[in-house]
């Protein structure tokens, strides 16, 4: 796919990931950033003054709805849905505390958001000449974490629905990739192991593939992983599980 004269959406664009793909597409392309974070939004619109940011709170799905009919009322042109806020709290269900907040917001966020988002956006993306939907999903979609359990499930869910998605969308103009990261130096990942790439290395790497048409797309570490969870799945649990 082409990443020029694009007009692109990217969820959770004001920080981490999403803010180093804000960075290396703005210079070509029209770029619509949402995020909850009013600062950070205020901060990035003061500093690339030309991209248009909305304070959303995808978790609400009321309020997801709303943006969703702003974005199709003033962005017609929408060819391409990066969807890539997301959300991970570590916790143990044997804990004698209450967890279901954060299995709310987990599941909001990372799963039926960027579901309902690509259902209401993707009538638009089908009248372009050219489109796609960009999900990113984790290493933890295959062998997941042991106190990330609902993180890892929606991330296995987002990568279940990518791939059906796909399945439905051929023949058409929308292609649809799927971005597995390894771990990544943002806010979310603070104080959680080694050996991270920076947001910019990954942003700038997908973007080489997806500009290749390269679907499935692995960064880094994931590409060993993938390999010894074909040979090995067993290994692959291991080397998760308290990762």
């Amino acid at each position: 796919m082409k990443l020029s004269d694009n007009t692109i959406l990217i969820t959770g664009g004001a920080s981490g990931i999403g803010l180093a793909f804000a960075n290396l597409l703005h210079d070509n392309n029209k770029i619509i950033v949402c995020g909850r974070d009013k600062a950070r939004l205020e901060k990035l619109k003061n500093r690339l003054p030309e991209i248009a940011t909305y304070q959303c709170d995808l978790a609400n799905e009321a309020d997801l709805s709303r943006f969703a009919d702003t974005v199709l009322a003033n962005h017609p042109s929408l060819n391409m849905l990066i969807n890539n806020a997301g959300i991970q709290y570590n916790y143990l269900f044997t804990e004698e505390q209450p967890h279901a907040g954060f299995v709310t917001e987990e599941v909001r966020v990372n799963l039926l958001a960027p579901i309902q988002l690509t259902e209401r956006l993707l009538p638009n993306l089908m009248r372009q000449d050219d489109a796609a939907v960009v999900n990113i999903t984790s290493a933890l979609a295959i062998a997941p974490k042991k106190c990330a359990a609902v993180y890892s499930a929606t991330k296995s869910a987002m990568r279940s629905f990518t791939q059906a998605l796909r399945y439905q969308l051929e023949g058409s103009h929308v292609a649809v990739f799927e971005l597995v990261p390894p771990l990544v130096d943002t806010d979310m990942t603070t104080g959680r192991g080694d050996g991270k790439i920076t947001p910019q290395a990954l942003a700038s790497e997908a973007l080489k593939a997806i500009a290749s048409d390269k679907h499935d797309v692995l960064i880094g570490k994931t590409k060993i992983l993938y390999l010894l969870y074909r040979l090995l799945p067993s290994a692959a649990y291991r080397l998760l599980k308290n990762s």
